[in-house]
């Protein structure tokens, strides 16, 4: 009888262990086992890992390189929307809705249907592709981040890296149709649209390809060694080529603005030696010269300090992340507020680039007061506006030019402003 009892006692255990139910069990229990070893190595195991991978919606690879480079504490604790991110997403709204005015000013001015004025047009754009994925970035980081696939995750980081990469060679497209026309001292006029629009069309391309290589396979999913600390799942070399990427265009950059510069001093002093050849005032020639210089040479301070200020920084962390070695450099956790000083470019560009020139000035504010008086019917405007030159015709136009078409006339100087250029021979 006792014999009987313990065999049918064996024959119970066998039957409970072999139950499909349990075994899905023991396996579920044995995994987390598994991939809590497999973390040890790291020295920030967390019970917290092993609960989250009851969870249906629980990345495992994710978490693995999360874990691994030690974000997986930090960005576990993000529950909820914090205050600087609330902040970010508040920037993002002003970054699209001025760039929406940009490109609506370029849409319905058609003076501006120009090249120049496309590459502007194409830097707006870019501008708000950035704060469109930035605030999705916000939205989907955190808690979030474990919800989301492998791919999903590379979608969420490629994303910005096209639309930065796509502003940062706009950026590039500018100071090159600059130089281009101080150079051959007459802009371009409409017959080049092919090759501005071919230009734009690469300027796009190059950038999903270089924000797609990662999902194409250059990623550190099979050598979690090699994992950058930043973005977890990138591999340290596409992290350094980016980079080296970046930091050449910001020197191209620079180059050809000091050469704009440098191009539009020698001329300048050409023109007060021609004119005290002529019997002019040389006091007076060398007067407003300097004054024509200095302001270019404002604009192009104003133009590299600000990509300067807010792209090298991140240029500088992320060469940090690819020298540090895993762990060692608890600057790398503050990612978020170099990528926000980065971010913060395309809310300054549209005013670099845009406010600065007198006429696009002039056509942003009449598109502003146009959505404004839409937003309120009502609204009457009597008077004159912004000095009565919104209300110009074509006649009006024709016989008396406005005061900055008579000041920089083709046969005095050549300026180079934020968003135009005027040349001369």
């Amino acid at each position: 009888m006792r014999g009987l009892l313990f065999k049918t006692d064996k024959t119970h255990l066998r039957d409970e262990f072999l139950n499909p139910n349990q075994f899905l069990g023991f396996k579920v229990f044995f995994k987390g086992c598994l991939f809590a070893f497999e973390l040890q190595d790291t020295n920030i195991f967390s019970i917290s890992i092993i609960k989250a991978m009851r969870s249906p919606s629980y990345s495992d690879l994710i978490a693995k390189h999360y874990n691994y480079t030690g974000k997986f504490r930090k960005t576990e604790q993000d529950s909820g929307l914090k205050a600087d991110s609330v902040i970010f997403i508040i920037v993002c709204c002003f970054i699209i809705l001025e760039n929406i005015l940009v490109l609506t000013t370029i849409w319905r001015t058609k003076k501006f249907h120009k090249p120049m004025y496309y590459f502007i047009g194409n830097l707006a754009l870019s501008d708000l592709l950035a704060g469109v994925v930035y605030t999705a970035n916000i939205l989907l980081s955190g808690a979030n981040t474990y919800k989301l696939t492998p791919t999903q995750w590379f979608f969420r980081e490629g994303s910005m890296f096209v639309a930065l990469a796509a502003s940062v060679f706009s950026l590039l497209a500018i100071a090159i149709e600059r130089h281009l026309t101080m150079l051959k001292m007459k802009l371009h006029n409409n017959g080049n649209t092919f090759r501005v629009f071919l230009l734009i069309s690469t300027v796009w391309m190059i950038a999903a390809i270089l924000g797609g290589l990662p999902v194409m396979g250059w990623n550190c999913i099979q050598s979690m060694t090699q994992c950058s600390t930043v973005l977890p799942l990138y591999h340290k070399a596409y992290i350094l080529f980016c980079t080296t990427v970046f930091s050449i265009i910001l020197m191209a950059i620079v180059v050809l603005y000091a050469r704009i510069y440098a191009l539009v001093r020698t001329r300048s002093r050409k023109l007060v030696f021609r004119k005290v050849s002529n019997g002019r005032s040389n006091a007076s020639a060398n007067s407003k010269s300097s004054e024509k210089s200095m302001a270019l040479l404002k604009t192009v301070i104003i133009v590299l300090s600000c990509f300067i200020a807010c792209w090298a920084p991140l240029f500088i962390l992320l060469l940090l992340d690819v020298a540090c070695e895993t762990l060692s450099c608890p600057i790398l956790y503050k990612a978020e507020w170099f990528l926000a000083l980065a971010v913060l470019n395309s809310a300054m560009n549209p005013l670099i680039y845009t406010l600065t020139s007198n006429e696009m000035r002039r056509a942003f504010l009449k598109t502003l007061l146009c959505c404004t008086a839409f937003i309120r019917p009502r609204t009457k405007l009597t008077g004159p506006i912004m000095g009565a030159e919104f209300s110009r015709s074509k006649s009006d136009n024709s016989s008396h030019p406005n005061k900055e078409e008579v000041e920089y006339s083709p046969r005095e100087t050549t300026v180079v402003s934020s968003g135009n250029v005027t040349s001369s021979s």
